[in-house]
């Protein structure tokens, strides 16, 4: 009986054989270099400018996949355990184990159950062909017989080695968990060159039904034990089917240092490599160096930072570090494009404009006094960062140590709206109002920027005035350079940002903004002490660093040289020397000057030509003449639509009053006497001239309205 019961086993291998031939055209198996080429990892992967990984981040919901898994990466000895359990005759059979179907076909006639017999070549067929794969024990005989011509066609085109490669990274282990380098990473913690025997044998349970719960894959661990290696014990496997299962699968990344922007470069839903302009040795001491600094900051309440690192030349960033590793996992705010207050940041391109248009020059003096100036929400009193004032400083003093009274006397001299014209051209899109909206808080940093927009502009200045835009991948274009600012305005702004004299009345001779060779750099806190900046460059990079808080906290007691100062002056110490000083432009003259009153002591002073001075000497009005009180800078007038035309009068104000002095309005010179003056919708220039016709004062207001 039991002789008959084999041949009819073997009489139904015949059949199925049979029966299959004809019913299933031939279908296209593809190369083994096309399979590898189409993986698609659920992981996108960074690369540094250098081709080595710099972050990996999940981008696919369908499956969890690594990236491919070479044969010779997986431990021997599980992969031999793998091997005999799923198909111990792989290495001798020509795709199907005729065998296997045997024994599998007589113990459904025998009433013992049936074996799987499909060899690991027939397995991988189903994977690259679904249409042969039906479901799991519901396959036709028309989708078996594919199968195993599918089969013979893999073994008759790939290597062995190539299919059990092939099969071990397609194959599903558990949950969505596919390939063998997903499910030693999620069951087992480790790389597939770590795997064990008894891991092994925990796989192979796996893939005959990859979702049962533990007490099944438990007692089918042991059958397989006792197979295919006995010397495992029971127990031991018992317990490590717990640890492995029970385990939470998450799969975090090997290499993680840029994540804000690997968040914003793999957007797609497919695993990609993208090569960025990154370097990774200097990503990774930036992000070391933030850490240790932010676990001392912490202490004031500083609990976020961010770096940028950018090259001058090409605008290739070599760092990005959008906030520091310490708090990246309870923070997605990425601190390099986020919005925030500039704080002193602007102060150059203010300046820079000024010298640019020949208003002021490095030498001239403005009064660091009290100033209050009527807004159309009231009055404006700007005030410095150590709550005092230094009286009459250069333009190059009041630049280097931040003194707010100059910037905004500055910003009012070149106009709102030409300020705020020239800062979008630098880049600062969110700059969409009109230059009154901003008022005089925009020399003071009223305004929301990002790192990588302040980096962007001070590497125009570190290019002198040439703005291209930064990219983080090597493969984008670059832009031919557009000139946005005079280039020898620019070199005399990053001649008083580098000069540590001048920036002593307010920071001192010793502290972290002073570098053993030349380097541009300017601090900045916004109000409220939520944002603390550092922005510096030499002729090769351009440095940006900021510390603060995403929730808008305060900072306790961090000022302009102990929050970013230090962290930038470390990357550009890191970064080494710079090439030296800049070349100064031909349109530039350097004059030897003397200040008449003694206000700062006799220097060499860069001028642009045709403004150079050789001694500086104040207009003494506010001491000993007469000032503008009415209508001040800033004043804005309404037309009375109430009042019939041409009988609105205003009248002019001045401190002390002089019979002496006389008014000039838009140029033209006005009569004393008279009712006033009858008020014209428009922006107006107000001069107080002395008696030989010397500008004393000037206010600009403007009047609204229509008759």
């Amino acid at each position: 009986m039991r002789k008959w019961r084999k041949q009819l086993a073997w009489a139904g291998v015949c059949l199925f054989v049979g029966g299959g031939v004809g019913s299933w055209s031939l279908p296209r198996v593809p190369d083994v270099t096309e399979v590898r080429a189409n993986w698609q990892p659920s992981d996108g992967i960074l690369l540094d400018r250098h081709g080595d990984r710099l972050h990996e981040m999940r981008v696919s919901l369908q499956g969890r996949r690594l990236a491919w898994v070479a044969l010779e990466e997986v431990s021997p000895v599980a992969l031999a355990t793998l091997v005999h359990a799923e198909d111990r005759r792989f290495w001798e059979h020509h795709g199907i184990d005729w065998r296997a179907i045997a024994a599998s076909l007589w113990g459904r006639l025998s009433g013992r159950g049936s074996r799987g017999a499909s060899t690991i070549t027939m397995q991988l067929a189903g994977l690259l062909i679904p249409t042969t794969a039906g479901r799991s024990g519901n396959r036709t005989l028309a989708q078996k017989w594919g199968q195993i011509r599918v089969a013979w066609q893999l073994e008759n085109r790939w290597r062995k080695q190539d299919i059990l490669e092939a099969w071990l990274n397609r194959v599903s282990f558990r949950g969505e968990l596919e390939g063998i380098g997903a499910a030693a990473r999620g069951l087992f913690a480790k790389g597939v060159g770590g795997l064990t025997a008894s891991e092994g044998v925990i796989l192979s349970a796996l893939l005959r039904s990859p979702n049962a719960d533990i007490d099944s894959v438990v007692v089918r661990s042991c059958s397989l034990a006792r197979r295919v290696a006995a010397r495992l014990a029971c127990p031991q496997l018992k317990q490590e089917v717990q640890a492995a299962l029970q385990r939470e699968r998450w799969i975090g990344p090997v290499v993680a240092e840029a994540p804000q922007l690997a968040r914003w470069l793999l957007r797609g839903d497919r695993g990609e490599v993208m090569a960025t302009t990154i370097d990774g040795p200097l990503q990774h001491f930036v992000r070391e160096l933030m850490n240790s600094s932010m676990a001392q900051l912490e202490r004031q309440n500083v609990h976020n930072s961010a770096a940028l690192v950018v090259d001058n030349s090409h605008g290739d960033v070599l760092a990005y570090v959008g906030n520091h590793p310490g708090h990246e996992s309870i923070s997605q705010v990425d601190g390099i494009r986020a919005l925030r207050q500039a704080g002193s940041t602007l102060k150059p391109f203010i300046y820079e404009l000024a010298i640019e248009k020949q208003w002021l020059t490095a030498a001239s003096l403005l009064e660091d006094a009290p100033l209050d100036i009527v807004t159309p929400g009231g009055l404006y009193v700007p005030r410095n960062y150590e709550d005092d004032f230094k009286g009459w400083v250069s333009v190059r003093t009041a630049l280097a140590s931040s003194l707010n009274v100059p910037a905004v006397k500055t910003l009012l001299l070149v106009g709102f709206d030409p300020a705020v014209q020239r800062l979008r051209h630098l880049g600062f899109r969110g700059l969409i109002q009109e230059g009154d909206y901003y008022g005089p808080a925009l020399a003071l940093g009223s305004v929301e920027v990002s790192l990588w927009q302040l980096v962007h502009a001070y590497r125009a200045l570190a290019n002198g005035g040439l703005v291209t835009p930064l990219r983080v991948r090597p493969q984008e274009t670059p832009l031919p350079p557009e000139r946005i600012m005079s280039a020898p305005a620019v070199f005399i702004i990053g001649d008083i940002l580098s000069d540590p004299s001048a920036r002593a009345l307010t920071f001192g001779l010793d502290n972290p903004l002073t570098l053993p060779f030349w380097g541009a750099v300017k601090t900045g806190t916004s109000k409220g002490m939520r944002d603390n900046w550092c922005i510096g460059y030499d002729r090769r990079w351009t440095v940006g660093v900021w510390v603060g808080n995403f929730s808008g906290d305060a900072m306790h007691d961090v000022s302009g040289i102990t929050g970013a100062a230090p962290i930038w002056q470390a990357i550009m110490m890191r970064l080494g020397h710079g090439q030296g000083e800049p070349e100064s432009p031909q349109q530039l003259s350097r004059k030897q000057i003397v200040f008449v009153g003694h206000e700062e002591v006799p220097r060499g002073e860069w001028f642009l030509r045709g403004t150079e001075m050789e001694r500086v000497d104040r207009i003494r009005s506010r001491e000993t003449g007469s000032r503008i009180v009415y209508p001040e800078t800033g004043v804005i007038m309404a037309l009375d639509p109430d009042i019939p035309r041409g009988r609105e009068r205003v009248r002019f104000r001045m401190e002390p009053e002089s019979g002496a002095y006389r008014w000039r309005l838009d140029g033209r010179e006005m009569d004393r006497g008279g009712e006033g003056w009858m008020p014209i919708a428009g922006r107006h220039r107000l001069e107080l001239l002395d008696d030989r016709g010397r500008v004393m004062d000037h206010s600009l207001f403007e009047v609204r309205g229509h008759r």
